[in-house]
């Protein structure tokens, strides 16, 4: 099967390819870029004015398949996915049960090939049941598939667990992933702690409690030589620690998600509980360290936590409402987004959500090279829109950006070479 796409603006971070181009698909992979290709008997798809990218890497999402399909499945998760140009997503283990053996790891990657409508690389979880106590078979679970490790949506308290399981895992050359939290801190909190949490009368969760595990994980790789990813920063702090470990080398890398490179703790005052997350939205201050470390390099990915709850889930009391908040449809207008504000340039923009993810997980995705699967986005820049909750393909309605205007959107999305969406 060929299909040809034509007279698009080729956007290829890897390649640094920035022009206007024909690219050849054949059987699934990219066959040819260049000026003019001659179509002969493939299939044309027009991509003028459009922006022509490696399908993009959400490397943090939770899919909650097995166990809670009510929120989200792998089906619609996937369906997500590719309506907004990702081709690919990380699931996080805190599933039911956790994904902290072979059959979980085996169950996700069977069905996310027989029914998903985007590639998923499954993260395996650091300790059986997400309790901390004992390690998870790592082994296997890499064997199966995991690309990684984690206990998303706990820490791992014990820094001596934490240790043995950097060790463990730098033996396959697999990152651990940090839930960068210390729980005595957060102590019941459910915002960030500030002028704000204190106007509304709700318990603060202080930016040491992010902070503080941040530089344990760090030291504790800096002591192994493993690689460690912090998830989800959000912290003028945690950026600095990191930024710093790097000019050291340790081997740390990290990600950051659109609500906390656009949203402040400012967003809490009406007690909307899809401003409700974990990290908390923080300050102004934390917000623009988080876009000065996108920019200059220190945040190696943006990743949208997309974490699903049902809205009997979402519509009680703020402090006691699930945290989290969807983002697979909504990430690609508000990467774009920093562009248009000029903080980045489109190839790091594009870099951050294709190449760079890929990079962190050892991913054979996110580049239009010559031989790469043909794992695809057709980018409408330009295009504005306004987000309907209740239009979004997720099962879960619970965004933080209903009724904002957006600019810019997927609209087709190829999966090897074959269409899973179009608008």
């Amino acid at each position: 099967m060929k299909l040809l796409i034509k007279s698009g603006r080729v956007v290829d971070p890897v390649n640094k390819i920035d022009e206007k181009l024909d690219v050849l698909i054949v059987d699934g992979k990219i066959a040819e870029l260049a000026s003019n290709i001659d179509a002969g008997d493939a299939e044309v798809i027009n991509a003028a004015g459009l922006i022509v990218t490696p399908g993009l890497i959400d490397m943090h999402v939770h899919l909650r398949d097995p166990g809670l399909e009510y929120k989200e499945d792998i089906v619609s998760g996937t369906r997500a996915a590719a309506a907004g140009g990702v081709t690919s997503v990380v699931c996080m283990p805190n599933t039911s049960p956790v994904n902290d053996n072979l059959a979980i790891t085996r169950y996700i990657t069977s069905k996310a090939k027989e029914e998903g409508s985007a590639n998923v690389f499954p993260v395996g979880c650091i300790t059986k049941g997400l309790k901390g106590e004992v390690l998870a078979e790592m082994g296997e679970l890499k064997e199966g598939g995991c690309v990684g490790f984690s206990d998303d949506g706990l820490p791992v308290k014990d820094g001596e667990m934490m240790r043995r399981a950097l060790e463990y895992a730098n033996t396959f050359d697999a990152p651990i992933i940090s839930h960068a939290e210390d729980l005595t801190l957060v102590a019941g909190g459910c915002m960030n702690e500030g002028p704000v949490s204190t106007e509304l009368g709700l318990k603060g969760i202080p930016w040491a409690a992010e902070d503080a595990m941040t530089a344990r994980d760090i030291m504790l790789a800096e002591l192994t030589g493993a690689h460690l990813h912090v998830a989800h920063v959000s912290t003028r702090g945690s950026v600095e620690l990191v930024r710093q470990a790097k000019t050291r080398g340790v081997r740390v890398t990290c990600e950051a998600t659109p609500h906390h490179f656009m949203l402040t703790d400012e967003a809490v005052r009406n007690y909307d509980t899809n401003f409700k997350m974990n990290p908390p939205l923080r300050s102004a201050d934390d917000v623009a360290a988080v876009r000065a470390g996108l920019a200059d390099g220190t945040i190696d990915a943006i990743a949208t936590d997309h974490a699903p709850h049902h809205i009997d889930e979402k519509n009680v009391e703020f402090a006691i409402a699930m945290n989290g908040v969807v983002g697979l449809e909504t990430l690609l207008p508000l990467t774009l987004q920093l562009v248009g504000e000029k903080v980045l340039t489109l190839e790091q923009a594009i870099a951050l959500v294709t190449c760079r993810p890929a990079g962190v997980l050892g991913l054979e995705r996110g580049t239009l090279s010559v031989g790469a699967v043909a794992d695809i986005a057709l980018v409408n820049p330009n295009k504005e829109w306004t987000v309907d909750a209740q239009q979004l393909q997720s099962k879960s309605k619970n965004t933080s950006f209903d009724g904002q205007k957006m600019k810019g959107y997927a609209v087709r999305t190829l999966l090897a070479g074959q269409t899973v969406f179009e608008r």
